[in-house]
């Protein structure tokens, strides 16, 4: 390759390439230009600061090298003495640039191999810049293109004017793909990357699904219906929660379409993926239960605090209600955001009756009453000595076989219990070295404030430093599973909001805040408030 070669031949490889990558002719211009200076370096020095422009019309190829004009020239290929610079241009000044013209050059194997990355080099990097720039914006879509070519499980897909990868944990389980075929997928990321692919493709993604009954479903197209939330075992089931905002609309047998026509194509794309579709409810314990179906519930018990859901099922129930190695009760879960566990009407009988067992002991051993009146007061629904000590006296007085001096005594053995109880973990809590001052917190007891020492939570900064995850514990979600943590108060009846009022006392006792802030806070809580609503 020469620069005196064919000046239409180089402009026309320019043209080419340019159609070929999809890339404007000018960056195929600056790169040749690019490799023929790098050329030029590698004759006439590396330190040569060399430019070479082509022109876009002719092809006619400029190789200057550029001296900056100095006071005293120490490298003259590089650099040019003031002097003489002004003989070639009299206006030249110091710092200034002049442009040596230097003659054609042939270019040797080496230089021309060099050249040729340098353009290959440029032209990917253009073509790279101009497929992120025109998919940046498509994520969240669903795109068609031809599989290209598969290494080690992950596909490359050609779509068009880009090139995606589909990575081998975004495939559908044992799905098989060949150069050739058609493939739709769902562009979850795009990122611009020095090297390998940009645009990240998925058929696993759960919003994969969303958008193939988007396109299958005209109702949630329009937004009449919507999707709340989906939850997939790709390639085996999956479970997808629909709402109607129109009450004539049935949002479950619009999805399912005439004979199933529209949740069968969407299957069809899926690899035969069976979807159960789920009407959502905004009432936690309805949403659950229809996302076990095609189990029946008998009965929901719900912990909000852990994120955690109790269903009761009948016995003949348990194998449909958890699924295959679990899948239904864990598509269930991720559906609803709701940790489930599930136990046999038998199961929830057995556990009852400890329970019943254990309240049972608990009165007759606080209260010192026989087992029978134990047994009423538990079956009553008395589950702690506190609720008999301080519930309205009628209450235990409408019991059956109990009278007025029956329910008084209860209650005052309930109360001497409680003041016993109270007195020994006072003197535990002075033990501890627990400071009288936590007591002015309303509800603090010394149950409490003993559970605080043994954790060195001594004073009222201690406890102003606190937290209310601290306190009453906090729950974390991984891998479709709840994990509670307990707190220093998760054995005592307090919610979060009580203890959080208790966080605040503290503070405002230890001057940390004061009641300006407070109204201050509330004031830009009902602010933001309203503007969400």
């Amino acid at each position: 390759m020469a620069v005196s070669a064919n000046r239409l031949e180089l402009l026309q490889i320019a043209d080419a390439v340019a159609r070929e990558k999809v890339i404007d002719r000018e960056i195929v211009l600056a790169a040749m230009a690019d490799a023929i200076q790098k050329a030029a370096r590698s004759r006439y020095g590396t330190e040569s600061n060399i430019r070479a422009d082509i022109n876009p019309k002719t092809g006619e190829i400029r190789l200057q090298r550029l001296l900056e004009v100095v006071d005293k020239a120490e490298d003259y290929s590089t650099q040019i003495p003031l002097e003489l610079a002004r003989d070639r241009n009299p206006d030249a000044a110091l710092g200034d640039f002049i442009a040596d013209p230097l003659p054609p050059m042939d270019f040797g194997r080496i230089a021309a191999q060099s050249a040729k990355q340098v353009i290959v080099q440029k032209v990917r990097e253009a073509e790279r810049d101009r497929q992120f720039d025109e998919f940046k914006d498509r994520v969240g879509e669903i795109v068609n293109g031809t599989v290209k070519r598969v290494e080690y499980g992950n596909v490359i897909v050609d779509l068009g004017r880009g090139e995606g990868i589909i990575r081998r944990d975004e495939m559908i389980p044992r799905e098989n793909v060949r150069y050739g075929d058609r493939v739709r997928a769902y562009v979850y990321d795009v990122r611009r990357e020095q090297r390998g692919p940009q645009i990240f493709l998925s058929r696993t993604h759960p919003q994969f699904m969303v958008k193939l009954f988007t396109m299958e479903v005209p109702e949630i197209y329009d937004g009449i219906i919507q999707v709340k939330s989906v939850a997939r075992d790709p390639g085996s089931r999956a479970k997808i929660a629909v709402i109607s905002n129109d009450s004539s609309i049935d949002p479950v047998g619009a999805c399912v379409g005439m004979r199933g026509s529209r949740v069968q194509a969407v299957v069809g794309e899926l690899q035969g993926e069976k979807i159960d579709i789920i009407p959502w409810s905004q009432d936690p314990a309805t949403f659950v239960v229809n996302a076990l179906q095609p189990a029946e519930v008998a009965k929901v018990v719900l912990d909000e605090d852990a994120e955690r859901i109790e269903v009761v099922v009948p016995d003949e129930q348990l194998s449909l209600a958890i699924g295959r190695r679990g899948q239904n009760v864990r598509l269930a879960s991720q559906l609803t955001g709701w940790d489930i566990d599930i136990m046999t009407e038998a199961e929830e009988s057995e556990r009852r009756q400890k329970e019943f067992n254990e309240r049972t002991n608990l009165f007759m051993d606080s209260l010192d009453v026989d087992e029978m009146v134990g047994q009423v007061l538990a079956s009553e629904g008395f589950a702690a000595v506190e609720e008999l000590a301080y519930v309205d006296l009628d209450e235990i007085a409408s019991i059956d076989g109990f009278d007025e001096d029956t329910a008084q005594e209860i209650q005052t053995r309930a109360r001497e219990y409680l003041e016993k109880l109270e007195a020994e973990m006072d003197e535990k809590r002075k033990a501890l070295g627990v400071k009288d001052e936590l007591r002015q917190i309303d509800g603090m007891t010394a149950q409490m404030m003993v559970a605080l020492g043994e954790d060195g939570i001594k004073t009222i900064e201690d406890f102003a430093g606190c937290a209310a995850d601290d306190l009453v514990g906090w729950t974390e979600r991984k891998n479709g599973e709840t994990k509670k943590f307990e707190g220093l108060f998760s054995k005592f009846d307090l919610s979060r909001v009580e203890a959080e009022q208790m966080i605040v006392q503290a503070r405002l006792a230890a001057g940390w805040i004061t009641e300006e802030d407070l109204a201050k806070g509330t004031e830009e809580e009902v602010t933001e408030a309203e503007q969400e609503a």
